[in-house]
C-alpha cells in the first residue's frame, strides 16, 4: 500500500473524527473546522511521504489541524476570550479517540430545526467528507445552489444556537427517526455507485457507534442489521465489466457470510423486543434473500407479508411497489401489475417503470414492456442500471 494509499485510508475512517473536534474546538464555527481538517490533511500528503505515517496518524491530523485553527484565529484578530477559550480546550476535547463526536456531529446535523434536505447535505459534507460539487450532484442542482444551502443549514446550526452534543433521554426520540433515515441515504449514495463505496462505509461506521450510544433501541439495531446485509451483497451487483446483475444471478457463494450472520443475528434480536418498527421489517425483508441457499429457494410470501406490514406501520408509494413485486414473484406478474398500475405519484421513478418493464415482459407483452423500459431508462441514476435497462430492451424488441 502506497503512502496515498494509506492517507485516503486514513481519510476515510478519520475525517468526521477530525472534524467533529475541530468544530467543537472553534467553538462551532463549522467553515473553519472544514478548513483545518482539510489544511492538515493537505500538510500530510506532504510531510509523511518524507517521514512515513505517525504511529497514530488521527492524533497528527487533529494536532496539526488545532494548531492550524489558533493561527487563523490569531491572524483574523479575534477577540482575546475566543482564543484565550481555543487554548485552553480540555485534553479529552482534544483527543481524536472519543468515540462519540461523530456522534454528537451526527446529532448536530440532524437537528428538527433543519430540513430533511439540509440534514442530508451537512451530513455528506461534515461526516463523509463529500465537496460541494459531489454533495451538488447527489442532489441534481448546481454547485453554486448547494454551496448556498449549506452555508445557511450551519449559520441556522450557529444562530439558533444548536448545542454540539447527543441529545437528552427525552428529547431522543423525535431525533433518532431523522437519524436512522439520514444513515439510510448515506449508505445508500455509495451503494449503487462503487465509486462512492466508501460512503456505505461510513454509514455502517456510525450505526455501529450509535448501537454503541443506544444498545436498547430496537430500531437502531434493526437499521445497523440492514446495512450489514446489504453491505453483504453489495460486491455481486456488478459484474467485472460494470454491468448490474440481478438478485437471482448474483453469486451467493461470494455473499459476505459473516456479515450475513451479523446481520442476521441482530435482526433477530431487534424483533425480539416486540416493537417492529420500519428498519426492522426491512432488515427481516433482506434477511430473507440473504440467508435462502438459492434464488429459487426464496420464501417471497413471506416477505409479501413483511411488506404489507411495513405499508401498515410506514405507508409509502415505493413500499407499496416493493410489496407489488414479492407479491408478483409469490403469486404470478398478473397480479402484481394490477397492483403497480393502481400506484399514484411514481410517474418520475425510474424503478416504476422498470417494475412495470418486467412484468409486462414476463406476460409476454413486448411492446408495452419495451414502452417502459424506455421510460426506465430516461431517469435510470448509474450507467450499470442503463446498460441493464438497454439489455432488457433489446430483449424484448427482439421478441
Amino acid at each position: 500500500m502506497t503512502i496515498n494509499d494509506r492517507i485516503a485510508a486514513v481519510y476515510a475512517d478519520g475525517w468526521s473524527r477530525i472534524v467533529a473536534t475541530m468544530i467543537r474546538f472553534t467553538g462551532g464555527d463549522w467553515d473553519l473546522a472544514e478548513e483545518c481538517a482539510q489544511d492538515a490533511f493537505a500538510q500530510a500528503l506532504k510531510t509523511w511521504p518524507t517521514t512515513g505515517v505517525p504511529d497514530q496518524p488521527l492524533a497528527w491530523l487533529t494536532t496539526t489541524a488545532r494548531r492550524r485553527a489558533i493561527d487563523r484565529i490569531r491572524r483574523a484578530n479575534t477577540e482575546a476570550a475566543k482564543l484565550q477559550e481555543v487554548v485552553t480546550v480540555t485534553p479529552d476535547a482534544q483527543s481524536s479517540d472519543i468515540p462519540d463526536e461523530r456522534l454528537e456531529l451526527m446529532f448536530t446535523c440532524c437537528h428538527p430545526a433543519l430540513n430533511i434536505e439540509a440534514q442530508v447535505a451537512l451530513v455528506l459534507r461534515a461526516l463523509a467528507g463529500l465537496s460541494t460539487a459531489e454533495i451538488a450532484q447527489a442532489f441534481l442542482v448546481p454547485e453554486k445552489t448547494m454551496g448556498q444551502r449549506l452555508f445557511r443549514a450551519k449559520q441556522k446550526i450557529r444562530h439558533a444556537g444548536i448545542p454540539f452534543r447527543v441529545p437528552s433521554a427525552q428529547t431522543l426520540p423525535d431525533r433518532l427517526s431523522a437519524i436512522l433515515h439520514v444513515l439510510y441515504l448515506l449508505y445508500n449514495a455509495g451503494y449503487g455507485d462503487p465509486a462512492r463505496a466508501r460512503l456505505g462505509q461510513e454509514a455502517i461506521r456510525l450505526a455501529r457507534a450509535l448501537t454503541e450510544l443506544m444498545p436498547d433501541e430496537a430500531e437502531v439495531i434493526g437499521t445497523l442489521a440492514l446495512l450489514l446485509l446489504h453491505e453483504a451483497r453489495r460486491p455481486t451487483r456488478v459484474d467485472a465489466d460494470g454491468h448490474l446483475v440481478t438478485l437471482s444471478e448474483q453469486d451467493r457463494s461470494s455473499w459476505d457470510q459473516d456479515l450475513i450472520a451479523e446481520g442476521a443475528e441482530l435482526c433477530e434480536r431487534a424483533l425480539r423486543r416486540g416493537r417492529a418498527g420500519p428498519f426492522q421489517l426491512q432488515a427481516a425483508i433482506a434477511a430473507c434473500h440473504a440467508t435462502a441457499p438459492t434464488a429459487g429457494a426464496t420464501d417471497w410470501p413471506q416477505i409479501a407479508g413483511l411488506y404489507t406490514e411495513l405499508v401498515r406501520i410506514a405507508p409509502s408509494a415505493v413500499t407499496e411497489l416493493n410489496r407489488a413485486v414479492a407479491i408478483g414473484e409469490a403469486d404470478g406478474p398478473e397480479a402484481a401489475l394490477a397492483l403497480v398500475d393502481a400506484l399514484p405519484g411514481l410517474e418520475d421513478y425510474y424503478l416504476f417503470h422498470a417494475t412495470r418493464a418486467d412484468l409486462l415482459r414476463r406476460l409476454s407483452r413486448p411492446q408495452e414492456a419495451a414502452d417502459s423500459y424506455r421510460a426506465a431508462l430516461r431517469t435510470a441514476p448509474t450507467q450499470a442500471e442503463r446498460h441493464f435497462l438497454d439489455a432488457r430492451l433489446r430483449e424484448v424488441g427482439a421478441s
